[in-house]
């Protein structure tokens, strides 16, 4: 398969997104941290689980951190954890 040519723009719009992409995911998990306070069913809460841990993942953020998160499960530990997370990527 060739492969695509892109123009100079195109390479800076891939390139702007791939040096903003930790800022990306934070803001999808402040938005997840938003939703799934307001998560009303049981199976909605689990997809915005799921997608929040990707997103964590994604981040790189270290595994252990990951899986107390995930095993409490909580909203508030969560968001005090991407609290700090936002203060360190400034």
């Amino acid at each position: 398969m060739a492969q695509k040519q892109y123009n100079s723009y195109q390479q800076k719009v891939i390139s702007s997104y791939y040096d903003n992409l930790d800022a990306i995911m934070l803001g999808k998990l402040q938005e997840l941290v938003t939703d799934l306070f307001l998560a009303e069913t049981e199976t909605k809460q689990n997809k915005l689980w799921e997608r929040a841990h990707k997103a964590m993942i994604k981040l790189k953020i270290k595994p252990e951190v990951v899986s107390h998160i995930m095993k409490t499960r909580s909203t508030t530990v969560l968001a005090k954890n991407l609290d700090e997370w936002l203060k360190n990527a400034k």
